[in-house]
């Protein structure tokens, strides 16, 4: 049978209509199951973890006592300092800001190795806690239950180049490891060891750290209390009725970093920190207004302000310093060493057996 112009052309365009699906069909699938992996590809090259943890490799293993679940896991060194580092700070901070916090982490379990100074742990298999007790850590699994899968890989990439950049690195003061505290927010200044501590340590010297106040969603914290609640946990008497509420508060000395040093409170003199630490304030610098009943404290800072103030290492590095640099400010005639140039650790070193291995 014949076939006229107009139907050989219609059979033409129908067979091409079908060939261009048969093409485009297959690249949609692609393209939709590309879009549904999206979360795996992070905005920057992604990181991969520590090269140390290599099968068959002598690795340092840290002890850590997870809280929750009751037991002790054996991690990696560098990978127990990325559980710090994600758990202390946050990942959208600079990179170069996450780099100090690495160190500081290092250098924290470091020392507490080369001074064997595992008796606060909370069983004796242990070395540290996952708490702030020492340093707070998180697990993988709990850090993609923080994060969501969507932002664990961008995080846990950022954190990975921050450990694997500074790995092996440790803070050290005349060729020891230091106690490289940190904290959340300063009050615009960080504190003199022995104005917190009874200690005088010479590289926890009080500086400025004006980066904060506007960094630190941190910085300004309101606390109200009862005024019999206020009593009760400072131990004190309630307040006569007969008086009219009239509480008695007068600061009698402050810190070199504007904390409050001694504080009189109906005649008993406490010290700034025994008053945030008793009424769970977040700083020891602090106003107060009393209401009625009720007290309302008004806190600048976030933490006892000794040492690295996280939110202000987060301002330098935004200035463009190193984490190098950042160290040096808040830690006074310090030097950043590779941890191999020190001893005291290397006799805990053992051949690699997996990672989360329980004792």
């Amino acid at each position: 049978m014949r076939r006229t112009r107009s139907e050989t052309a219609l059979i033409l365009l129908w067979a091409g209509i079908l060939l261009l699906a048969a093409i485009s069909l297959p690249m949609l699938f692609v393209k939709r199951e590309k879009s549904d992996r999206s979360w795996l590809e992070p905005s920057e090259p992604y990181v991969a973890w520590p090269s140390e943890e290599q099968d068959g490799e002598p690795t340092l293993y840290i002890p850590v006592y997870l809280t929750e679940q009751a037991r002790v896991i054996q991690v990696p060194l560098e990978r127990y300092v990325r559980g710090v580092v994600a758990a202390e700070m946050p990942p959208d901070f600079e990179l170069e800001a996450l780099k100090a916090q690495a160190i500081a982490a290092r250098t924290y379990i470091v020392r507490k190795i080369v001074r064997q100074d595992f008796a606060k742990a909370p069983v004796p298999e242990a070395w540290v806690s996952d708490t702030v007790e020492d340093q707070a850590y998180a697990t993988e699994e709990q850090l993609m239950a923080r994060w969501g899968r969507k932002e664990y890989a961008a995080n846990i990439s950022r954190i990975n180049r921050a450990v694997t950049e500074t790995e092996g690195l440790i803070i050290t003061y005349n060729g020891e490891p230091i106690d490289a505290t940190f904290f959340s927010t300063s009050n615009g200044y960080t504190e003199n060891s022995e104005e917190y501590w009874s200690e005088r340590i010479p590289y926890l010297r009080s500086v400025a750290s004006p980066w904060d106040k506007e960094l630190s969603p941190r910085y300004k914290n309101v606390i109200r209390l009862s005024l019999n609640e206020m009593m009760s946990r400072l131990g004190l008497q309630e307040i006569p009725a007969s008086t009219g509420s009239k509480l008695g508060m007068t600061v009698k000395e402050r810190t070199s970093g504007n904390r409050i040093k001694t504080i009189l409170i109906n005649g008993i003199t406490f010290s700034g920190r025994e008053v945030r630490e008793k009424l769970g304030l977040p700083s020891a610098e602090f106003t107060w207004r009393v209401s009625g009943d009720t007290i309302e404290f008004t806190t600048y800072g976030y933490g006892h302000g000794v040492g690295m103030s996280q939110y202000g290492a987060n301002g330098m590095a935004k200035q463009g310093k190193r984490a190098e640099e950042i160290l040096a400010y808040y830690y006074q005639g310090v030097d950043v060493l590779p941890m191999k140039e020190i001893s005291g650790w290397q006799s805990y070193v053992k051949q690699d057996k997996g990672e989360g291995s329980t004792t």
